[in-house]
């Protein structure tokens, strides 16, 4: 694990999501920047906006996937990271959504995230597994696994803390 960044990191609840199509692939979007990785889509809670409600307007705005309904939370887990110079302590949550590709596989709509994420691409879990590339969370490969093989737990599940 890397080292904990040091400075006053600015506290943040996020929603990420976890968007699986109907052949179990999860779509991931290639972010670029402070390094490169992919990671699920998902973002910021605004004020007064539920997980579910979050999840759904991000996934829209990064993807352009809408139509879809928010699942289960399945996970959360603390990720203290670096961008644009801030530090960042994130409180973030992993929300199921269940969905075709129609829309995906391209960048969303807002102008904003263009220059965030350089590509989306459906992921299989054995693909996940043999990838030497960053993938956060990590360990998404043995967590999808379990997923797929368990079903939803029945109550979201605590990740061990990250520091990216």
């Amino acid at each position: 694990m890397a080292e904990a960044p040091t400075g006053r990191a600015v506290p943040r609840s996020v929603v990420r999501v976890v968007v699986l199509d109907p052949d179990d692939r999860i779509l991931l979007l290639r972010g670029h920047g402070e390094g490169d990785h992919w990671a699920m889509p998902g973002g910021g809670v605004e004020p007064g906006e539920t997980p579910a409600g979050a999840a759904l307007r991000e996934l829209a705005e990064e993807t352009g996937i809408t139509g879809v309904e928010a699942g289960p939370l399945l996970w959360r887990q603390r990720v203290v990271f670096r961008r644009a110079g801030r530090l960042w302590d994130s409180d973030e949550w992993y929300c199921l959504v269940r969905g075709d590709r129609s829309g995906a596989g391209r960048i969303g709509p807002v102008v904003l995230e263009r220059p965030t994420f350089a590509e989306a691409r459906w992921w299989t879990c054995g693909e996940l597994g043999r990838s030497h590339e960053t993938v956060y969370p990590r360990g998404l490969a043995g967590l999808l696994r379990r997923l797929l093989d368990e079903g939803p737990p029945a109550g979201p599940e605590t990740l061990a803390p990250e520091i990216a």
